[in-house]
């Protein structure tokens, strides 16, 4: 007998199904930012303004808590090396200011600053771009995400500029102070207590052969305590001695006239430049002075300036009259006080009448002048002596002096650094600006102290008696110690 066994039935063949795809994640509650409801536009809009204020508040969170946490954490460790650095900058302006300015006009440091500020502004760019990306716009409402991207943008304007602005600011102080202070080596101790510097007023010409002197003065900043004393020559004062050197030898008896007119007009201190140029004979008494950063004619005139003050006088500044109008107009203008009409304008020939030359007036009273105006009021002659002019220069100083205040400086910065590179020569070495940045820091909270060789502060111009002179000068720079009554 045969069984026969039925065959089992088969299952019909499945049919091809498509790839499998991950579902959508749900909503998580209470982690909306990371897993947020897309089909709630009101929950996406909301979700997309928190991401754009994480993103500016602390670059990198926003992709820390909704995206790539790599580059999370790039940008919120950028951010905060930056803000401790911006904190360490600031506590020690306030507490070692001396060390703050030395690495804040230190070329390596002003690089460093530079490349870190470009980085961080385009470290912001990315985080921004994809902090947008993460929004996801088009499930946000339809105006919010237009405002959305616009504050953004917006936002990104600000931070990323300012790093920018920051950038290009220490770009500008490295190019100017090199600009300005070219000259190297170590800087030199105080003489007696005391930082001398002459200060040149010179008229803008394309040769220094013909350069003389309009303003000539000396500057004298105590090295503790930053108190400023400016003492100002008469610029036609005859007569004067040498400090030890070669002008010393050639005039033992103190500088004298000249028989060859080309050599200078007359024997005033403000032709020792003419002199020492035109004769052609400065490069052989001052060899060095093209090398230091100086030139012959100004190395006489500080010895001029030693011999009749008595004191050490190791560097210059020389300041562009015609410059000057630029700085003074970066600086947004002046405030003074003028004290009697002056003319604009000079004449070409003495005896002309005013209405030939005169270009307009500059009337008294309280004035804020632009640069132009400051210029003819520090430079008019013709109405009043070389003393009221000496006094004007003075009164123009000390007023870009209380103008020189970090929110101007600041607001101004590419303005003014361009007219100070244009305006300033000197042979102080940059090794020696964060002691004079620091002591003009402590100027601007004192008076300054004026000594004028004039009849008003009882100096003959044409007959001075150097001995006064000298101890006038020591006698301000260093008054008698008052002692206890009784």
């Amino acid at each position: 007998m045969t069984t026969i066994v039925a065959p089992r039935p088969t299952a019909p063949p499945t049919p091809p199904q498509p790839p499998a795809t991950a579902p959508a994640a749900p909503p998580v509650e209470g982690q909306p930012l990371r897993y947020p409801d897309a089909s709630s536009r009101r929950m996406m809009t909301a979700r997309g303004w928190w991401l754009v204020l994480l993103n500016f508040l602390l670059p990198g969170s926003a992709q820390v808590v909704t995206g790539n946490r790599r580059l999370g954490r790039t940008g919120i460790v950028s951010t905060l090396v930056m803000w401790t650095l911006v904190l360490a900058a600031v506590v020690s302006a306030l507490a070692a200011r001396p060390f703050f300015l030395a690495v804040a006009t230190s070329s390596f440091p002003l690089v460093l600053a530079q490349c870190l500020m470009i980085a961080y502004a385009v470290l912001w760019v990315v985080l921004t771009a994809d902090t947008l990306r993460l929004v996801r716009l088009v499930k946000t409402g339809r105006r919010a995400r237009f405002a959305i991207a616009a504050a953004s943008i917006a936002l990104l304007v600000v931070a990323s500029g300012t790093a920018v602005q920051a950038a290009a600011m220490a770009g500008t102080t490295r190019d100017t102070l090199g600009a300005i202070f070219g000259a190297s080596g170590p800087a030199i101790e105080p003489s007696e207590g005391y930082y001398n510097i002459l200060l040149l007023g010179a008229d803008h010409v394309t040769t220094n052969d013909s350069k003389r002197f309009d303003s000539i003065s000396v500057v004298s900043v105590n090295a503790e305590t930053g108190a400023t004393t400016i003492t100002g020559f008469p610029r036609d004062m005859p007569g004067f001695p040498f400090s030890e050197g070669p002008m010393q030898e050639r005039y033992p008896n103190g500088h004298e006239g000249h028989a060859d007119p080309s050599c200078g007009w007359g024997s005033g201190i403000n032709q020792l430049n003419t002199e020492l140029e035109v004769c052609q004979d400065g490069a052989l008494l001052y060899p060095d002075a093209l090398a230091n950063g100086s030139t012959p004619g100004i190395e006489a005139t500080k010895d001029a300036a030693e011999g009749i003050l008595g004191i050490k006088i190791p560097y210059y500044v020389t300041i562009d009259m015609y410059a000057f109008e630029a700085l003074i107009d970066a600086l947004g203008g002046v405030d003074i006080t003028v004290k009697e009409r002056l003319p604009i304008g000079g004449p070409h020939h003495t005896g002309q009448p005013l209405e030939k030359w005169v270009k307009g007036w500059i009337e008294p009273g309280k004035q804020h002048m632009d640069g132009f105006t400051a210029q003819w009021y520090a430079r008019s002659r013709h109405t009043t002596s070389d003393f009221d002019r000496m006094r004007r220069q003075r009164e123009l100083q000390q007023a870009i002096l209380a103008q020189f205040t970090p929110q101007v400086v600041l607001t101004r910065f590419e303005e003014v650094a361009d007219a100070g590179a244009d305006l300033v020569n000197t042979d102080v070495p940059q090794q020696f600006i964060p002691t004079l940045l620091d002591l003009a820091l402590k100027a601007k909270e004192q008076k300054v102290t004026t000594i004028e060789l004039t009849p008003d502060g009882g100096i003959d111009e044409y007959h001075p008696d150097w001995a006064y002179i000298q101890q006038l000068v020591r006698s301000t720079l260093h008054p008698p110690t008052p002692t206890p009554a009784g």
